[in-house]
Parts: C-alpha cells; structure tokens; sequence
C-alpha cells in the first residue's frame, strides 16, 4: 500500500513553483514589450514634431510657380526662416527640376541653384508621394528624412512643383530610449539571477530522480538490465524509480525468453526454402521471410503492416474470411506481374491458441513454377504428337481396310491406294524422325560439328539444288500434263567472301525448311529472294516469298512446335509443324537467331542473324591447302 505523501514532498507542489517562476519571467517579457512600445510612441512623437504646417508647404507651393525666380526665392528664404523647431537641423526646398530653391542652413547658402544631389529627393519628385526614414552619418548619428511632395495651388491636377527636405537629427531621442532600456535591463538581469537560482535549486531536485530513471531506460533499450535506479524519497518520483527496478526485473526475463524464440524463428524461417507470411488476427503481414520477399518481389517495408490478400494480389477473388475458414490452397501466377515465370503453391494455416481463439494466419508459398511448366509442355506435347499422329494412322486405317475389302483387286484402285499408305507412312517418318531431333537437342546430346566455310558458296550450292528441283519438277509436270506451279529464286549476296564457322548438314536443314516453307506458300508466278549480308558483328541470312503472309497475331508462335498457321494446308502438303521449331533450336545452337517479319497478302521473311567473327584462313591452314 502506498504511504501518503506530504504537501512539500508532492511533485504538484514543485511544478506550483517552477509556474509562479514562469509567472514572473512572463511579466519581464510584457515589460520588454511595453518598452519597445514606448519606443515606438517616443519615435512617432518625434516624427510629428517636425512636420511643417500645412500653411508653410501652401506658401513654398505657391512660390514656387512664381515666374519671377529671384522674388521666389526670396519668399522660400522668408518662409523657411519663420520656421521655429530646434528638432529640425536643416530643411531645404527643391523644385521639380531637382534645383534647390532655399535652405534653412544658413552656413549653406551656396547650395541655391544647384541640383540636389540627395538621391531621396528625386525619388520624392518622380513618385510624387512622401519619403520617410531613418538614416546614419559618417559618425553614426542618426537623423530622420522627410521629403514631402509640393502641389501646384493654381492647377486643378496635383501636379509636383517640388519637394520639401526635412532633415531633424534624432540622437536625443534615442538616448532617450537607451536609458530607459538600461534600466529595464538592469532590472531584468536582476530578476533573472534571482530566478535561475531558484530554477536550478527546484529543477534539480525534480530532474535528479528523473535523469536516473531515463539513464536506466537507455540501458535498458540497449539489453543492460543490471542497474537500478536510486530512491530519493517517498514522492511520487520515488514511487516511479521502484517501478522502474521492478519492470527492469520483469523485462529482463521477458526479453530473454522472447530473444530465445525470435532466435529459433529467425533460423527456421531464413533455412526454409519456402516463402513464409505470418498474419494477425487482422490478416495483416507481420513476419515475411527472404524467400518470400524474392518471390513476390517485395521488400519488407512494403509488406509489413498491410493486409495479405494486397501483398499477394488476391484481393480481388478472396476475403479474410475466406482463408480463415476454408484455408484451401491457392495456386498464384506471378507471370503477369514482372518480368520472371513465376508459379507459386500457397498454403494456409491457422494460428490458433489453446483456448480457440485465432490470432492470426500462416502462409506457406512453394515454387511451383518448373513442376507447372513441366506438366503443362508434357500435356501440350502428348496432345500434340496424339494428334499428329492420329491422323495418318486414320486414313492409314482407312485405306487398308477398303484394301482388305477387296480394293486391292482393282488395278485402278489399288496402287492410288498403296501410295496413300506409302505417303502417309514416309510423313510419320519425318515427323518420327523431327521428334527424334529435337530430343536430341532438348537432351543436349546433339553435337554440333563445326567447320568454317564460306557461307556465299555454301548457300548458293543449297540454292542451285531449288534451280534444279524446279527446272526437274517442270518437265515432269510437261510430261504429264499436270499443272505445276512456277516460281523464280532471286539472289542478293554481298560481294565479300564471309568465312563462318558452322554445322554444315543441321545449317543445311535449317535452309531447306525455310525455302521448303517459301515455295510451298508461293504464289504461281512469285519470286522467293535469298540475301546474304554481313555487319561488323553479324552475319544476315534472309528469305522473302511472296505469298499470303502470316497474320499479326501468329508471328509469335510460329516457332513453337506443332503450331501450324494453315493447318488444313499444311497437313496436304506433308507437314509435321516441327520445321521451324527445329530451325530456332539449331540457329540458338550456334547463337544466333532467327525471326519472322510478315504482312497478310504480301508475304514472309525469314531472318537468321549469326554472331560473325574475323577469321584469316591463313593463320590454321597451308597456303598449298588454301
């Protein structure tokens, strides 16, 4: 139970004092302020002292328009020699010309009819509006400037027949004031000895106790629970220190269980190879560890404190409520959101006490991302070659049974019949054999024999074997009868021998699809034009046909395998759909690319680009051999 605390010993009655001293300090800044306000008033007194009657600037008006100059003159004298104010030092009455007119300095005399050379003045004559202020000597003594603006009395427009110059010297006024402010500061100083003493006696005895305890805080923060705070009294900051040593105590094993489990959570979540979320009962994100932050491309500060469905982007399709009832799996496509494949398993579970009350969530993210690409090429892959090959073993089928049916009796019948069969046995070959290829390639067990060669020759031979195909393929068809497409291959080589370094029978098949592919879709009558050129660090080989192009949206998949523009088309003309596809794998073998360019009704082509590097046959072969 806590004693009773005496009136002097209460720290109310301290914070009483430390305000009756903050009363008194208040009322020597309302001294200071009266001050500066007496200052005020004893400098506008000052001011009006000096101002001209408004009789004097009506007579220096009115002689300034006098025609006559000397009698004008005459009159300023007069007029300013009337003037009777001890404040006032010098005056002087300047026309609009800026000429001075008269002045009340006798001593200066020899100033009338010479420009003024105050820079105010002029100022006072062009603005036509009243100057004032305060300026300094050589000596530093100040005086006050006054330059009021003269009207023409006879014109109804307040033209400015010139100025009038007051010049008033002001030292006795601030001394004036200097000695007031030196007795307020005399005072002020007094008060405030007096006061600091006394702050300081009171102060220390409130801040002791105080600065201990905050002293203890630090150490504490900083893990040092060692100290204890020392007892003044029985006040209530006396009261404050033992609870101070008694929360120390407490702290201290707190800390030191807690340190022990963030230390064992800490290691468990930094060796997991799974991302890991930990919720409060709010669904918002209180632990998140690395794995996690790479997978969702997250930092820690931007997931920390916000809600989980936002940090995972489920907002949209899930609620809390959801994740806390069902906690059903939930497969994330992260594809879509940066520039990586990413497939992500979440698991949840709940964070749930002994009593049933949930106080939060746990999500569990797995990579996904290769078993989901793997399964899904595998599906493709089996769809695709089922396909395939369903359909020459149907008309395969078909045309064995009507066969076995008795077809092959007929003479007529039955060798159409068997070359069916043979045509569609030989594309399941090739297409057997593409399958082949490309596993070869996938596996990484299809080598590439290199050897250099000049690429001008080696595409012009390939080349020369299509000229030959069609001058063959000409007069069978002049034999028959049969109609047969025609078609013309234009050559565009640079002149400049390229030595590459190449497989001459996988860059062979490469050729041989691409003009296979060009041929097939050409136009009767069209041009197929094969181009050969060479940068500084690449080698381009292109081929151009002239038939119906390759929609927009195809271009990017006619490289995968299976895929087929004209499908119907294709299959008539015996394709497998894997050409092209091993043409990329064969050109990236040999780093390089290959792409498509193509317009609908105008035609395709087809590029590969090869990595050229400056090769002197000389320097491996004889001379004999080159």
């Amino acid at each position: 139970m806590n004693k009773r605390i005496k009136l002097f010993q209460s720290i109310h009655f301290k914070i009483a004092l430390v305000f009756v001293l903050l009363l008194i300090v208040t009322l020597e800044v309302i001294g200071a302020y009266f001050v500066g306000q007496l200052e005020e008033q004893n400098v506008q007194s000052f001011e009006d002292s000096i101002q001209l009657q408004g009789y004097v600037t009506n007579q220096l008006s009115t002689a300034l328009v006098d025609k006559n100059a000397t009698q004008a003159n005459q009159t300023i004298k007069d007029v300013l020699g009337n003037v009777n104010n001890n404040n006032i030092s010098e005056i002087q009455v300047v026309d609009n010309r800026g000429v001075i007119r008269g002045t009340s300095n006798v001593n200066d005399q020899d100033a009338v009819g010479h420009r003024s050379t105050v820079p105010e003045v002029k100022t006072g004559i062009y603005q036509n509006r009243k100057l004032e202020k305060i300026t300094y000597d050589a000596r530093n003594r100040s005086f006050y400037i006054a330059i009021t603006p003269l009207s023409n009395p006879t014109a109804e427009s307040n033209a400015t027949v010139g100025v009038v110059y007051v010049r008033a010297n002001m030292e006795d006024v601030f001394a004036g004031i200097q000695k007031i402010v030196q007795i307020f500061l005399a005072a002020s100083l007094t008060a405030g000895v007096l006061g600091t003493v006394i702050a300081i006696l009171i102060s220390r005895a409130i801040t002791k106790p105080i600065d201990d305890m905050k002293k203890q805080a630090i150490r504490m923060a900083r893990g040092d629970y060692s100290g204890q705070v020392r007892i003044y009294g029985n006040d209530e900051l006396g009261q404050l220190a033992v609870a101070v040593n008694n929360l120390s105590v407490r702290v201290e094993e707190a800390q030191e269980a807690s340190e022990a489990e963030r230390r064992r959570l800490d290691s468990v979540l930094s060796y997991m190879t799974d991302g890991v979320l930990a919720t409060d009962r709010r669904g918002n994100v209180v632990i998140i560890n690395d794995t996690a932050q790479d997978y969702l491309d997250k930092s820690e500060e931007d997931t920390i404190g916000r809600s989980i469905l936002d940090v995972l982007g489920i907002s949209e399709d899930y609620t809390l409520r959801d994740l806390l009832e069902k906690q059903q799996e939930i497969i994330l496509d992260m594809s879509d959101k940066g520039d990586k494949d990413l497939i992500l398993h979440a698991y949840f579970s709940l964070i749930q006490r002994e009593t049933g009350f949930i106080s939060g969530l746990v999500c569990v993210l797995h990579d996904v991302t290769e078993q989901e690409k793997n399964e899904r090429e595998q599906q493709q892959f089996v769809s695709n070659v089922s396909h395939e090959l369903r359909t020459p073993l149907t008309s395969l089928r078909s045309y064995i049974e009507a066969l076995n049916d008795g077809a092959w009796k007929d003479p007529k019948i039955a060798p159409k019949f068997l070359k069916v069969t043979a045509d569609e046995t030989d594309r399941m070959i090739r297409m057997i054999n593409d399958l082949l290829s490309l596993s070869r390639i996938d596996r990484g067990t299809a080598k590439l024999n290199l050897e250099y060669v000049n690429l001008n020759e080696f595409l012009a031979y390939i080349i020369n074997r299509f000229d030959m195909m069609i001058h063959s393929d000409e007069e069978n068809a002049a034999e028959s009868g049969a109609p047969k497409k025609h078609y013309v291959i234009k050559r565009d080589f640079t002149s400049q021998d390229i030595w590459q370094e190449i497989d001459t029978d996988k860059m062979t098949q490469v050729i041989d699809n691409l003009m296979n592919n060009a041929i097939k879709y050409s136009p009767d009558g069209g041009t197929i034009t094969v181009r050969l050129f060479r940068s500084r660090e690449h080698v381009l080989i292109s081929i151009a046909d002239q038939g119906l192009g390759i929609p927009r949206a195809d271009l990017a998949k006619v490289f995968d395998r299976f895929y087929r523009v004209d499908k119907a088309r294709s299959r008539q003309q015996g394709g497998t759909g894997l050409g092209l596809a091993i043409s990329k794998e064969i050109v990236e073998a040999h780093r390089g690319r290959i792409w498509v360019n193509s317009t609908e009704g105008k035609g395709s082509t087809f590029y590969i680009s090869l990595p050229y590097e400056a090769y002197d046959p000389g320097g491996d072969w004889d001379d004999e051999t080159v």
